[in-house]
C-alpha cells in the first residue's frame, strides 16, 4: 500500500516543526526577573549597563545581576584596577540573573564585565 501526503500537511508539519524549534532555542523578548538585593546591575542591549554610576552602602552587602542583553556578560568590581575580593557574577543569556556578597569600604569603585569586548561596560559605583 503506498501512502501520499497531501502538499497541504507537508507545509503545516513543516511549519510545526520548525516553531517549536524556535520556541526550543529560549528566544525569550521577556525582561530578567526582579533580583532582592542592595545594589542591581541590569546589562541591556548594545552592551552597556543600565547606568554610568551607581551607589552603595559600605559594608557588607548584596549585588545582583540581570541579563536583558542576549549575550553572555560577567560583573566584577575593581577599586584602584584591582579586582576586589575575588567577587565575579556572570549571566549567560537573557533572563539570567545572578547575585553575591561583598564587603566594601566607602571610596569610588568601577563596576566591569570581563568578557573580551566589552570594555564599554565600565560604570562607577559610589560606596558611602
Amino acid at each position: 500500500m503506498t501512502r501520499r501526503l497531501r502538499f497541504g500537511s507537508i507545509l503545516t508539519a513543516t511549519f510545526l516543526g520548525a516553531s517549536s524549534l524556535l520556541v526550543g532555542c529560549g528566544g525569550s523578548s521577556e525582561p530578567a526577573p526582579e533580583v532582592e538585593a542592595d545594589l542591581v546591575v541590569t546589562a541591556i542591549p548594545t552592551i552597556r549597563w543600565d547606568a554610568d554610576a551607581y551607589t552603595a552602602p559600605a559594608g557588607e552587602i548584596t549585588v545582583g545581576l540581570r541579563n536583558d542583553d542576549s549575550v553572555r556578560h560577567t560583573l566584577v568590581i575593581l577599586r584602584d584596577g584591582d579586582k576586589v575580593a575575588d567577587f565575579e557574577l556572570a549571566v549567560n543569556r537573557r533572563g539570567d540573573v545572578d547575585s553575591g556578597t561583598v564587603t566594601l569600604e566607602p571610596g569610588r569603585y568601577q563596576l566591569f564585565c570581563t568578557v573580551p569586548g566589552h570594555q564599554s561596560m565600565n560604570s562607577q559605583l559610589d560606596v558611602r
